[in-house]
């Protein structure tokens, strides 16, 4: 059951009492992904819970882009994930060119994810958007 949220285990709970929930690294997986997902489309600021929780406004290093804003924003999105996504460890993330996606700032995160004291090694990718919207894809 720790492979949820404390959140998403409560709302299981409160769906369904008898609900319990067994390890299962394909729900944990899923929820790291959702939780990325909340994390990374966060400004900076914005949260109650801590000024430097979520990501800087990537749109204006979207719209000017060059190699070297790369750096910035890749130790952007692996600084915010390791302070605020524990279940994940070793994470490391890195551009990946798109040459038929010229347009497209696609960033690999490699980490290993913590399932019931085993971890995993999982990889996502990150696209940033335009608009400075971030999608995670596993």
């Amino acid at each position: 059951m720790r492979e949820k949220r404390l959140l998403e285990r409560l709302r299981a709970i409160e769906a369904d009492p008898d609900w319990r929930g067994e390890t299962d690294p394909k729900i944990a997986i899923s929820s790291v992904l959702n939780h990325l997902g909340k994390i990374l489309n966060t400004r900076q600021g914005s949260a109650p819970i801590a000024d430097d929780y979520g990501v800087p406004d990537f749109s204006s290093i979207a719209s000017s882009f060059g190699t070297d804003s790369l750096p910035e924003i890749e130790d952007a999105i692996s600084k915010v994930i390791t302070k605020y996504e524990p279940r994940l460890v070793g994470v490391k993330v890195h551009f990946e060119p798109r040459p038929d996606k010229p347009f497209m700032i696609a960033f690999k995160l490699l980490a290993r994810v913590r399932v019931e004291g085993r971890e995993m090694p999982v990889v996502f990718e990150t696209v940033l958007n335009p608009d400075g919207h971030i999608t995670v894809l596993e």
